[in-house]
């Protein structure tokens, strides 16, 4: 079958085999439809965190450059231009807004060619398109956006900071948000010195800033993911799928498909799908099948996805184990996102505005 869903009634996400080209995959690079409006003005700073407003301001420098240089009179001097470097890095927990204000870069820097995406989907690039041929399609580029900066496989990340460094070198700029494989430091997230061990030969090339709060998903929202019994959700599926497509899988059946599609296309498996019904959910104890998981829900959380799930809370989908573990970080994240797609979906079915 096709990766397109018709417009209404129900799918099965097992069914579909995407594809991906190297065009296709180029042309992707662009902000969630949820962050199509994202500014600096609409960025609501919490007062309680200082280094919020700090960074919202830090970054519109960056993305807009520095004022211009007034003149000086005859015993005055000019005053000292602020120093705006190639890069910047957002470091923080999540739930604190990165994405938006990668985002609020994005459309504010007035560029000729920008791209904005995840380090999955710019490693699936190089991965489709060779090295050599990334770097001559890129290059040139006045901005590189890349969300979720990953650390899970060495090879990617060297290929990446390799593919980084030539884009620097002829002119681009690049803004990036983190993420925390090692549980270091005790925060669950890796400091901003590890980044910067690892791209050595440009650290000096990005500024850090960090950006303290807490999840704003969870501010907005109270208790846990949303499950449904049987009755409850066959209700609730067929009540959507009258005005939308919706898919119908087995959780179990779902996580073996998605060992079997490159987490690159994962965008591509859930096009044209108004919300996902998951059946039987259950904790997960493989580290590969959770991470496979936290990827397919952060492309569910992008577009907006309301879930519809029976069995296990998919706040607990996650082992203790896994939580305590060096993707500690990775896994929290996926829990708000999962919270707060599964009250999406209830708010819809309930006919109530969503809380998140």
């Amino acid at each position: 079958m096709t990766d397109q869903a018709a417009p209404s009634g129900v799918v099965h996400l097992i069914e579909r085999q995407p594809q991906m080209s190297g065009t296709e995959l180029l042309a992707g690079l662009v902000p969630p439809p949820q962050f199509d409006g994202a500014t600096f003005d609409s960025y609501r700073s919490d007062s309680a965190y200082p280094s919020q407003e700090d960074a919202k301001q830090r970054l519109f420098a960056f993305a807009v450059g520095a004022q211009p240089v007034k003149r000086a009179g005859l015993f005055r001097r000019a005053p000292k231009q602020p120093e705006i470097k190639p890069g910047v890095y957002l470091d923080g927990g999540f739930g604190v807004g990165k994405t938006h204000l990668l985002a609020a870069i994005y459309h504010a820097m007035p560029a000729r060619r920008k791209y904005f995406g995840s380090f999955i989907e710019y490693t699936a690039l190089v991965g489709a398109l060779g090295y050599r041929n990334t770097v001559d399609l890129l290059r040139g580029s006045d901005l590189l956006c890349i969300d979720e900066f990953e650390l899970d496989d060495p090879g990617d990340t060297m290929v990446m900071t390799r593919l980084l460094g030539e884009l620097v070198g002829s002119g681009t700029r690049l803004a990036a948000t983190s993420n925390t494989p090692p549980n270091a430091l005790g925060e669950g997230r890796f400091a901003a010195q590890d980044f910067l061990r690892e791209i050595h030969q440009m650290s000096d090339s990005f500024e850090t800033i960090r950006i303290d709060g807490v999840d704003f998903r969870q501010r907005a929202l109270d208790g846990h993911a949303v499950t449904l019994g049987a009755e409850e959700y066959a209700h609730d599926l067929a009540a959507l799928s009258s005005t939308r497509s919706v898919s119908d899988d087995a959780f179990d059946d779902m996580i073996r498909h998605l060992a079997q599609v490159h987490p690159s296309r994962y965008i591509r498996l859930l096009a044209g799908i108004g919300a996902l019904g998951i059946r039987d959910v259950r904790q997960l104890t493989d580290q590969s099948e959770a991470l496979r998981f936290v990827a397919f829900v952060d492309r569910a959380y992008d577009a907006q996805i309301p879930i519809l799930a029976t069995g296990r809370p998919l706040d607990d989908v996650f082992s203790e184990e896994m939580l305590g573990g060096g993707y500690r970080k990775k896994y929290l994240r996926a829990v708000s996102r999962l919270n707060a797609l599964s009250h999406a979906a209830d708010a819809e079915t309930a006919g109530r505005p969503s809380a998140g």
